[in-house]
């Protein structure tokens, strides 16, 4: 597995890394990778099926000049930004046949970055499907998606470590569906940092992964087609 930390100038282009990344892998022309970027302003990004007006204060992100964009897998809106560390994940089914069960890709993910995780916090559990939660009370600091090609599959999430908390209340409604294990609470008796230092944390992510190597070069071209025709048309971002 190779590795790659960049983050690209816009949250439009670290949005389509992400993808075109998952494409070229998808084709055979990257090996799996382990990507770690952190986005340089706040901005929302909602899963790809999510519905804005049940998940996103959109008047408020509109006013303060967050930009609230679609992402190419599932899933609930999160915000990120500063404070915020983010990762991907590709991964190739060829070697790894039995993570085409969704829950097992789920649980495989899953239980190396809450491995990563525990390094700081001995308390990490992996809750509800695909959440990471941290203290007795089980409050929340990473949410994860998941996207699926015929031969990869691309997983990526935030670890909020240093961030701002009342964004996510400022810039998210209480979203329709909610895990078990959240028990109904708002956004700011659910949410909460880890305790984590990014640059250990990223050292801690490439360690349980076992990284080899860099990624030796990008899809730009790529990256330019999707930030043009997808992530900053209103039609695949404000769609639904």
């Amino acid at each position: 597995m190779q590795f790659l930390e960049l983050t690209l100038p816009t949250p439009e282009e670290n949005l389509a890394l992400d993808e075109a990344l998952l494409e070229r892998v998808e084709a055979g022309e990257q090996d799996e990778l382990l990507r770690v970027w952190e986005a340089p302003r706040t901005m929302v990004v909602i899963g790809r099926s999510s519905k804005i007006a049940e998940e996103v204060r959109l008047d408020y992100c509109r006013r303060h000049g967050i930009a609230v964009l679609r992402r190419c897998s599932g899933g609930a809106a999160v915000v990120a930004g500063p404070g915020c560390l983010m990762y991907a994940v590709i991964l190739r089914h060829d070697r790894r046949p039995n993570l085409r069960m969704i829950n097992r890709a789920h649980e495989y993910v899953m239980s190396r970055v809450a491995q990563a995780a525990r390094r700081f916090s001995a308390d990490v559990t992996v809750a509800g499907i695909s959440d990471l939660a941290v203290g007795p009370q089980q409050r929340k600091f990473s949410g994860n998606s998941l996207r699926c090609k015929r031969d990869s599959f691309l997983y990526h999430g935030t670890i909020l470590y240093d961030f701002p908390l009342e964004l996510i209340v400022n810039c998210l409604d209480f979203a329709p569906r909610q895990p078990q294990y959240r028990a109904g609470r708002s956004h700011d008796e659910f949410v909460a940092n880890l305790s984590a230092d990014p640059l250990e944390l990223t050292r801690a992510l490439k360690e349980v992964w076992q990284v080899e190597g860099q990624v030796e070069s990008l899809p730009e071209a790529m990256v330019r087609q999707l930030v043009e025709q997808q992530y900053t048309q209103a039609h695949w971002n404000l769609a639904r």
